[in-house]
């Protein structure tokens, strides 16, 4: 497996996840990370973008998914994520994901965020990953 990673960290959306009415009506914040898992040397040598996979598209398939229809849970929106990074990606051979909701609505607390981190590979359930 490559231990190569393209990194993009802090990706912020608004989306309308959750379980909470108020969530799904009025939506809340969403910030999320990825690392998505490939072999980096052939960019590396060539320094040609056809070589590797472009930011851009990997922040679209994240945009997409968060921005758009609504789940529940957050678990669902990051296997989401991961899924769509693999479908579309056929040199990530990996992907994690770690998609969080800052300040989440839990009477009386103090939380600076909740969420969860996704890990999923190539050719492997979720399970066995």
């Amino acid at each position: 497996m490559p231990v190569d990673r393209i990194i993009l960290t802090g990706m912020q959306f608004y989306g309308f996840h959750g379980v909470n009415p108020e969530e799904r009506r009025l939506g809340q914040p969403f910030v999320v990370d990825l690392e998505a898992e490939l072999d980096l040397r052939p960019a590396g040598q060539s320094d040609r973008l056809q070589e590797t996979v472009s930011y851009t598209r990997l922040y679209r398939v994240v945009k997409e998914v968060v921005e758009g229809e609504a789940k529940n849970l957050l678990e669902a929106a990051a296997y989401a994520i991961a899924e769509g990074v693999l479908a579309e990606h056929g040199a990530v051979q990996a992907v994690r994901v770690r998609v969080q909701k800052p300040r989440p609505p839990i009477k009386g607390s103090v939380i600076e965020s909740a969420g969860v981190e996704i890990h999923l590979a190539r050719g492997m359930s979720h399970q066995e990953s």
